[in-house]
């Protein structure tokens, strides 16, 4: 099974990389609410999803899906338009397939976005939260089955999953562009459906801050082989339970786009900072 899932990787990455020269330093996936991000950067190639044999395609409305190659600031960046999803149907191995592509490119660093339902209480619809740590008790782990070595190794150390030296120049951005900036605990269920009210309690309990449906196992695939992994959510509603007012995809749509040009600056310093600090 790990075989499989290691071929179809190596089968992927080299079609990928038979029509892009470009070579990355920083992958960047884009959750909703900066599907428009193509505007940040100067763009040197892009490849659509469906041009790659075997790559999983995102289904989601208003997920777009291609790769877009080019430099944020001067710094050479991978970004995915459109993410896949396991409630899509696929396989996690396939979930994180993206990831593990983009570190296999060159890229040593990951920046996962989303947007998400607050469970802290002293959130609001539209803050943005740095992710601190995060819980995937509620779906599969990506790294089930035969151990992929050539990436890492069979237990990993999940102790610092995003990186304290990320973690700052994050909150060194928000400061620079006067953003404000929440922090906290992301966990990721499966969806589609939302959750219910006893579920986030329970999310609450556990100590989680926000509640989605992505992002967590990616961070857990891109930890494994090694790549340093910082993460933002976009706060688009508070979660079941916590209003009066039922959940809908359109609302989460509407608060991420409102939301967004502020989304789009706090990423674009980020990756400011980084290149800047690995640069010299």
């Amino acid at each position: 099974m790990g075989n499989k899932i290691y071929e179809k990787l190596i089968t992927c990455t080299n079609a990928v990389k038979s029509k892009i020269t470009f070579k990355p330093e920083v992958a960047l996936i884009l959750g909703s609410g900066l599907g428009e991000y193509a505007q940040e950067m100067d763009i040197v190639e892009t490849l659509e999803y469906s041009d790659i044999e075997g790559f999983p395609v995102s289904t989601v409305a208003g997920h777009q899906g291609r790769f877009l190659f080019g430099y944020v600031k001067g710094v050479p960046v991978v970004a995915m338009q459109g993410r896949v999803h396991y409630y899509e149907g696929y396989d996690m191995s396939d979930v994180v397939l993206p990831t593990r592509l983009m570190g296999l490119l060159g890229a040593k660093t990951i920046i996962l976005t989303n947007a998400a339902g607050g469970v802290n209480y002293n959130f609001q619809p539209g803050d943005l939260m740095m992710i601190t740590d995060h819980i995937t008790t509620a779906i599969p782990s990506p790294l089930i089955g035969s151990n992929l070595d050539e990436l890492g190794p069979r237990f990993p150390d999940m102790s610092e999953v995003y990186k304290k030296e990320l973690r700052q120049i994050i909150r060194q951005a928000a400061r620079n562009i006067q953003v404000t900036i929440q922090q906290g605990v992301y966990m990721q269920f499966t969806g589609p459906n939302y959750e219910t009210p006893a579920e986030i309690r329970m999310c609450r309990t556990w100590g989680a801050d926000a509640a989605g449906m992505s992002t967590a196992c990616e961070a857990m695939a891109a930890n494994h082989m090694g790549m340093k992994v910082c993460g933002i959510s976009c706060i688009t509603n508070l979660a079941a339970g916590m209003s009066a007012q039922p959940l809908n995809h359109k609302e989460v749509q509407e608060t991420a786009d409102r939301v967004a040009k502020e989304f789009r600056m706090l990423v674009t310093e980020t990756i400011r900072l980084i290149g800047e600090k690995e640069n010299g």
